[in-house]
């Protein structure tokens, strides 16, 4: 039988999002939007490997970006891709606390990019929840 061209593209987006740091990356940004240094403070990578991810999600259409100065921000091209990780991990027999929680947000130190700037130095910035520890 003869592979269609639904085929290879659907294969393709779950070979990209079948990476577990690429997963963590698409649940930090959750349904908000994040730049690298962001990511950096928050699942603790440096830049250059948080970019490569990035680049291969935004390949496969999965990220949009919009530029604020020299900083790039990125967003989910469709949020309903956080409901098909989640039932995947429903899939794989994970159930309660083990799944992310999309209501639930955590908050990362400021960082030096133009929307930390802009807020007072106590303050910190949203970022989805991604069910593991930082610390």
């Amino acid at each position: 039988m003869k592979t269609t061209r639904f085929e290879k593209k659907t294969g393709r987006i779950f070979s990209v999002m079948g990476n577990p740091f690429r997963i963590q990356i698409l649940l930090a940004i959750g349904k908000g939007e994040a730049c690298v240094c962001h990511l950096e403070a928050l699942l603790g990578k440096r830049q250059a490997y948080i970019s490569q991810h990035l680049m291969a999600l935004r390949k496969e259409r999965l990220l949009e970006t919009r530029r604020d100065g020299k900083y790039i921000f990125y967003r989910l091209a469709d949020v309903d891709m956080l409901d098909l990780i989640r039932k995947a991990g429903e899939l794989a027999g994970l159930e309660g606390e083990q799944l992310p929680d999309f209501e639930g947000m955590r908050l990362i130190p400021k960082c030096p990019c133009p929307k930390c700037e802009s807020r007072a130095a106590s303050q910190t910035i949203p970022v989805q929840k991604t069910g593991k520890s930082t610390a």
